[in-house]
């Protein structure tokens, strides 16, 4: 599919090392000095890559979130890692914090792949929701603060419980979400799923991939402050002097799978919350960092991004006018197509005129 607002393609190159996990990127993120940060959503590790031509990211780094972050989990057990952001010298990190139902396999028989369905798991470090010191592309368990010294940047995380984490106790009695916490109705069901993260001064605001309701998206807007050392609380906040804020955005019946502020506006990539390849659109909701509670909003719908049939799946956007000189998004796929595969590490991500 041909899209008038492509502007250019980038070529990612990875360590070998990380050759499956190209077709698995779920959130990224461009930063000063021309990195680009990526999350996978089968890993518990960062990925930086370095910005070495003008339209080539390389020299790969990984950094382990375990080094900075302490998981409740093993390593090996994957935080799903669906939204990043940047704010003063941190980057931020979020789980998906969604259970997870099994899927067929063809090497197994239809009945075990039957019971395969019926089967749901919750993993512990899908509840990740944390910030680690960035200055000058390196990560920091602590450091001082590049601009004022008198202030200690630390790596933390919001405390966990037995539901998952603070936020998941707090939404376990939505009269919206709640339900679908409590059924532990996984992900791709159309269950609660975190897929998109941005940051306003200090409020954060959590994109859902579901539930869609009624064809409604949804924002859930926090604020933390530190607790312990290491860990953090939620605040209270909003005119309810509630624990978080929700929003309801009509995104044509399409869930959230990424979130970039940009400005004052929030700029959102939409897709099917089940288990489809399409549509997949950019919106723009303008002054969305200022929208009023218990009000329903209307972003505008800025473009169509093609996707592929049961690949090429639209999963993260960032902000690429620093390298483009004009305002532009770059979007990485999921399960992109052969055709976006590069030799043994490589993979090719799009970029769009942002209008």
């Amino acid at each position: 599919m041909q899209n008038s607002s492509l502007l250019n393609q980038v070529f990612l190159i990875f360590a070998e090392t990380f050759q499956k996990h190209r077709e698995d990127i779920s959130a990224l993120l461009l930063t000063s000095q021309k990195y680009l940060w990526l999350g996978s959503d089968e890993t518990s590790t960062l990925e930086r890559l370095s910005l070495v031509e003008g339209n080539k990211f390389a020299e790969h780094q990984q950094f382990r979130v375990a080094e900075f972050i302490s998981l409740p989990a093993p390593e090996s057990e994957e935080i799903d890692i669906e939204g990043l952001a940047y704010a003063d010298y941190y980057l931020w990190l979020v789980g998906s914090h969604s259970y997870k139902r099994k899927k067929p396999k063809s090497k197994h028989t239809d009945v075990k792949n039957i019971q395969r369905l019926a089967t749901i798991t919750s993993e512990a470090n899908r509840y990740i929701l944390g910030r680690i010191p960035l200055v000058d592309g390196k990560l920091f368990s602590s450091c001082s603060h590049p601009q004022n010294p008198d202030v200690q940047l630390s790596a933390a995380k919001l405390e966990l419980t037995d539901r998952g984490n603070l936020l998941m106790a707090a939404l376990a009695d939505d009269p919206h979400l709640g339900c679908y916490i409590k059924a532990e109705i996984p992900g791709k069901d159309n269950g609660f799923d975190i897929e998109g993260m941005g940051i306003y001064q200090n409020r954060i605001f959590l994109g859902l991939r579901g539930p869609v309701l009624r064809g409604w998206a949804v924002i859930v807007e926090i604020e933390l402050e530190d607790s312990t050392p290491g860990l953090m609380k939620l605040q209270q906040i909003g005119e309810q002097k509630q624990e978080y804020k929700k929003h309801f955005l009509w995104l044509n019946g399409l869930g959230i799978r990424d979130l970039r502020i940009d400005g004052e506006d929030v700029l959102l990539l939409a897709g099917p919350t089940m288990d489809l390849d399409g549509p997949v659109q950019v919106y723009r909701w303008k002054n969305g960092v200022s929208a009023p509670e218990d009000a329903l909003h209307k972003p505008e719908l800025v473009q169509d991004i093609p996707y592929g049939n049961r690949d090429d799946h639209a999963e993260g956007i960032t902000l690429f006018n620093d390298v483009t000189g004009t305002p532009s998004l770059l979007v990485v796929y999921d399960s992109p197509a052969k055709n976006r595969l590069v030799d043994d590490s490589g993979v090719i991500a799009d970029v769009f005129r942002l209008e």
